[in-house]
């Protein structure tokens, strides 16, 4: 397997979108009454990375039978470097303040139709 910043190049060679982003897969670690508890300021801080343009998109996800709400989240972060990323997931306060664990990958969107309202976050 190549590395990732190879893989990167050779997209964008290739002509892909080659955007990079960070997903982040949130999940519950405190129960369910202390993350609703941390949810009001989670949420302002999403709203705070939203107008600051680094949210790209977030919210909840079900279990995989699709029926029930498990108080997992995704987030989709666009940032300058993974370092950066993982400063923002930091400070979410539901991480921070123990209401859930998070783990993070980077995502590289190569094929797909971008939205105009989208399409300044492709911007490398």
């Amino acid at each position: 397997m190549p590395k990732w910043t190879d893989y990167v190049k050779e997209a964008r060679q290739r002509g892909s979108l080659a955007a990079e982003f960070f997903m982040v897969r949130s999940t519950p670690i405190a129960p369910p009454e202390r993350v609703k508890e941390i949810l009001p300021r989670h949420l302002a801080y999403q709203v705070s990375l939203q107008d600051q343009h680094k949210l790209v998109f977030a919210g909840p996800v079900s279990d995989e039978s699709g029926e029930n709400m498990m108080g997992e989240g995704m987030m989709i972060y666009r940032a300058d470097s993974e370092a950066d990323a993982r400063a923002l997931a930091d400070a979410d306060p539901m991480h921070a303040e123990g209401g859930r664990s998070y783990t993070m990958r980077r995502w590289l969107i190569n094929e797909g139709h971008i939205p105009e309202e989208l399409k300044p976050l492709l911007d490398n």
